[in-house]
């Protein structure tokens, strides 16, 4: 009999609480959006089955050795562990785990060796997203891969869209000044590192927020990515409300010029230019800025076919693998059911709709000094969905115009948007940085 209860209390029903239930079956809401309903499958899968594997009650995939050995419950494990960081046995184990967060280096070394010799090892998704989100390893590589797969020649051929790709990342400022209102407010309480890392959610840009989080929010790392990953996926729907409401029939009916045939040299040259122009002003862009534009100069320059292929293909898809599910072991419910989560998914919805008008604002607010009329909705392309935010454009305009192409005109300030939110991203470090 004291077998079976042994059994009954060592299984994960026995430790299920209501929490890993809900995140559960939040995990297979997110399989089903990326299986059934196609939203970023690509990451949505990983995060979805991670999410499920870190709310397994029991098994600590999504904790370190120290937080394994403190959820056992066994008293002679707690408390050395507890005594070695200053805390009392029975201060609990929320108590202890924030003192383990709060301890200085080495006396966190010493603690994961103490719970190494008790028989506790880190779980499996913890690794993972030390080597991949921890270390800023995974965002930068898919950068380069976004890079190898972005051609500059719609930007390069139409250079004034650059300013609606900058216009676009508006939404990124106006979401930490919201962040930092609710905090002012005393709704919510964000820090000013958790409103900037929250704000990047506005540049349409998952693996931007998943670096700026993984940097000076990760608490908060699952909420944002989930939020941005998701939106993303809600372009097609939440875009085009906002594109009619700020502009009329006959605007969106305005045809645009064949772009210009872009040389090579130019392709090559430029992203070359961009790096060094953007470093030298403002260095905490250059991680991110630096692999895209390496990415972007292996697509272009024509002898390294293998490497642009690699980068494009095989590297992209084993690193948005490992970054997956990384993301998911931040949705364990301890960590992702908070107040905040809401407050993320409301200032990312209002970071998207921001962004969005602004870009189309902008070209309407060009439109009253150039000669060659731009086409507002090309504006919204200026978030970095890229290219779902271009598609929808295309869309509106072939509704308006059934001989409206816009997509190729779009790609411009979709790919200056990709810029902008690496720009606005090193700001966001740079400043919080300052500030601590």
């Amino acid at each position: 009999m004291q077998n079976f209860l042994r059994l009954w209390h060592d299984s994960g029903i026995y430790h299920l609480d209501i929490g890993q239930a809900v995140m559960m079956l939040v995990g297979l809401l997110l399989l089903f959006l990326a299986i059934r309903k196609g939203f970023e499958p690509l990451l949505l899968v990983p995060i979805g089955f991670g999410c499920i594997l870190s709310n397994i009650p029991g098994a600590g995939l999504s904790m370190s050795a120290v937080e394994n050995a403190l959820y056992s419950g066994y008293p002679d494990v707690i408390g050395p562990i507890a005594q070695l960081l200053g805390e009392q046995a029975d201060a609990g184990v929320k108590a202890i785990s924030a003192a383990y967060k709060h301890a200085a280096a080495g006396v966190q070394a010493d603690a994961n060796r103490l719970a190494s010799d008790l028989g506790y090892a880190n779980g499996m998704l913890y690794n993972f997203y030390n080597v991949a989100i921890g270390s800023g390893v995974a965002p930068l590589l898919i950068f380069m891969g976004v890079g190898a797969m972005t051609d500059f020649g719609p930007l390069l051929a139409n250079p004034k869209t650059l300013f609606l790709g900058a216009a676009a990342q508006f939404g990124i400022f106006a979401t930490v000044m919201g962040a930092v209102g609710l905090s002012v407010t005393g709704i919510i309480d964000f820090s000013i590192a958790d409103a900037a890392a929250i704000g990047i959610i506005g540049g349409a840009d998952g693996p931007t927020a998943i670096y700026v989080a993984s940097i000076l929010a990760p608490e908060l790392l699952g909420a944002i990515a989930v939020a941005a990953y998701s939106y993303m996926a809600l372009v097609p729907m939440i875009q085009p409300p906002i594109m009619r409401l700020f502009t009329t029939e006959e605007e969106r009916k305005i045809q645009m010029h064949q772009l210009r045939t872009v040389s090579r040299r130019e392709k090559i040259v430029f992203p070359l230019i961009l790096l060094i122009l953007v470093a030298l002003i403002l260095p905490s862009a250059a991680p991110l800025l630096g692999m895209f534009c390496f990415g972007n100069l292996m697509r272009e320059c024509g002898v390294v076919e293998r490497l642009s292929d690699t980068a494009q293909n095989a590297l992209i898809n084993i690193v948005t693998i490992f970054l997956g599910l990384s993301v998911g072991s931040k949705l364990a419910a301890a960590k992702f059911l908070d107040p905040k989560t809401l407050g993320i998914l409301v200032l990312g919805i209002v970071a998207f709709g921001i962004g969005t008008a602004m870009g189309v604002l902008t070209a309407k607010f060009m439109n009253l000094f150039v000669k060659q009329k731009i086409n507002p909705l090309i504006g919204s392309a200026g978030v970095s969905a890229v290219p779902m935010a271009a598609r929808v454009s295309n869309k509106l305009g072939l509704e308006a115009n059934p001989q409206n192409y816009l997509l190729m005109h779009a790609m411009g300030p979709n790919v200056a948007g990709v810029i902008g939110s690496a720009i606005a991203a090193g700001v966001m470090i740079s400043i919080v940085s300052s500030l601590t």
